[in-house]
This record gives structure tokens, sequence and C-alpha cells, in this order.
């Protein structure tokens, strides 16, 4: 079987995290993607974060009538700092009959190599980059050759459609008071709603 890990802060899960799996899931016909909310992820310490069990819940509403789809709560019942590295790591030891793939967008793809462990990430299971809105094709094209030959592993990069959605500019949207029910899967903006988030 394959399967990928999508991991993210979902804060809020949209539309285009939506379309980021399934491109994922027939682009390398994986047999499902997992979403998984992050606990504690180091590098946004000094950020904001919702509470991550109202992530989690926000998350298993968007994709509950996916068939295909599937939620870990791995990175939120953690105490500690989400490091990516352990993540897959775990995931490959506790079912190493999987071939296992990791989503990231470019955005991460440029800071990679300052990432905790890379060499235990690309070991541990196939990296897979999808393109984002303000990258050119070069400098993914550079970028994605440095890793490979920085860490001598190949990386799958999915050049899919951008549906340029951000989670950011949905939470400035509904502190304007504005609407973003066409950007979010359904059932979350009710979610958001009764825990009167990003107001």
């Amino acid at each position: 079987m394959k399967k990928a890990i999508f991991g993210g802060t979902f804060d809020p899960i949209h539309i285009g995290h939506i379309h980021i799996a399934y491109e994922a899931l027939y682009n390398l016909h994986l047999d499902s993607v997992i979403f998984m909310p992050a606990g504690n992820p180091p590098h946004k310490k000094n950020k904001k974060i919702t509470d991550a069990q109202i992530r989690y819940d926000l998350v298993k509403r968007a994709i509950e009538s996916e068939a295909q789809f599937e939620i870990s709560d791995y990175e939120i019942n953690k105490k500690e700092n989400s490091y990516t590295y352990k993540t897959v790591e775990i995931f490959s030891e506790l079912q190493p009959n999987i071939e296992w793939y990791f989503l990231i967008g470019v955005d991460s793809l440029m800071e990679l190599a300052n990432w905790k462990n890379v060499d235990i990430i690309l070991n541990s299971c196939k990296l897979v980059v999808y393109n984002r809105a303000g990258f050119t094709t070069e400098e993914v094209s550079v970028q994605r050759l440095y890793i490979e030959q920085k860490f001598n592993k190949k990386i799958i990069y999915i050049n899919m459609p951008i549906i340029d959605i951000s989670s950011t500019n949905i939470r400035k949207n509904i502190k304007a008071g504005r609407k973003v029910n066409y950007l979010l899967p359904r059932g979350v903006e009710e979610i958001i709603q009764v825990h009167n988030l990003y107001k």
C-alpha cells in the first residue's frame, strides 16, 4: 500500500488543502492521504495558533465524507515539539509494509536544508513537493537539485494547478466580517462559528 502524510497547522483547513490531497492521491496512485494537524511546530513558536483539538476537529469534519482521506492525532498528542523527521520515522517503523510519502509545499522545500535531521526524513519516506504561488519554475528546479545532490535522494515534484487560498487570509476575512464559506470544506464554517474563531 502507498500512503502520504499531509502535515500542516490547518488553521483553518480550506479547499486548497483538499485540492492538494486529491492531486497527490491521483498523481502518485496512493491508497490514502493522512492529514496530520501539527501539535507544537517549532517554526511557529511566536505565532498564535488555534487549540490543537479544535484544529483536529476542523480537519476531521472536512474529510469525513472522503473515503481515501484519514486523520492522525499523533502530533497533537505530543507534549514536545513536533519534528517531521520523528513523525515519518515513527510511522515507517510502525507500518514498514507501507510505502510512505510526505507532502510539502515549495515554500518548505526552500527551507528544507535547515530542518532537523533531513536525512532521516528522506530515508523514511519519499518526499513529495507541490507547487505554490510565488515561486518560479527555475527557483524550484535549482532548490530541488540542490537538495537531491546534498542528500543523494530523489524528490518527487507535482506541478499541480494552483488554488491560491491561504489560512492567513481566511482568518483576516473572518475578522473583517467577510464571507468565507466558499473557501471552506462542508461543515468547517460551522465549527469556526461555534468556537467564535478568528474574530
